[in-house]
């Protein structure tokens, strides 16, 4: 038997799946959530074979529930997004059902799903790569020991490259996320967050002064008292962003 999970918070789309799905008795509906955290709890206990997923939903969204997932399953996304903006992470998923869908394509879906079964490599691609594709982020989801924690991006101080990590510096503390920081380069608002070095993004909002340091270099210094390097290729990007 092949367990699935529905997570989306339409009603309408949830039962669509529910009535296509019973003309396929290999499958089996574990549960059905309407949104993210009570997927991802319900990912943890069941832990499915597929997942139909929505993209838009109250409290964490399709892609920020992948990200706190370390074994994702595979996934078919029911989504409103339209087909442009998905062609950039669609070869990531197992596919995606565009609402609203035929049973024709529904069942092409499970089709893929049966041939590709759980490709964990594509999933963690996508799950690399998805928020690339997306505008720019507003906060930024983590896990911290067993609990979720949101932090908007605007209480973001700066961030540290960390390996394939990266440390998120706020008022709060320290948070690590597993994500580059190239990633965050590409996603946060780029009048807002600035590359000054290889190794710091920086909030322009959290700077207070721009002090010579050695040689021919620079020192952000912000708020909280932090120094932040600035390399010789981060200093025109950010008097680009100062307008100075």
């Amino acid at each position: 038997m092949i367990k699935v999970l529905i997570i989306d918070d339409e009603p309408l789309a949830t039962e669509l799946v529910r009535e296509y799905l019973a003309d396929f008795p290999q499958f089996e509906i574990q549960k059905v959530c309407h949104d993210g955290f009570e997927g991802l709890k319900a990912i943890q206990e069941y832990k499915p074979d597929l997942i139909f997923l929505d993209i838009q939903m109250p409290k964490l969204t399709g892609f920020e529930l992948l990200e706190l997932l370390d074994h994702p399953p595979a996934v078919i996304f029911t989504t409103a997004f339209d087909a442009f903006a998905l062609k950039a992470f669609d070869a990531h998923a197992v596919d995606y059902l565009l609402k609203p869908f035929s049973k024709t394509r529904f069942a092409k879906s499970l089709e893929k799903f049966l041939q590709l079964g759980n490709n964990s490599e594509s999933i963690n691609t996508f799950k690399n790569e998805a928020g690339v594709n997306q505008e720019s982020s507003s906060r930024v989801v983590l896990k911290v020991k067993n609990e979720i924690k949101i932090i908007p991006v605007q209480d973001i101080k700066y961030l540290e490259a960390n390996d394939d990590y990266v440390n998120i510096y706020t008022k709060e503390g320290k948070f690590l996320k597993n994500k580059t920081l190239s990633f965050y380069e590409k996603t946060l608002e780029p009048s807002q967050f600035v590359r000054v070095h290889r190794s710091y993004l920086v909030n322009i909002s959290e700077i207070t002064k721009i002090e010579p340091y050695e040689k021919e270099g620079y020192l952000l210094k912000l708020k909280g008292g932090e120094g932040i390097p600035v390399s010789k290729s981060g200093l025109p990007k950010l008097k680009a962003v100062l307008g100075l």
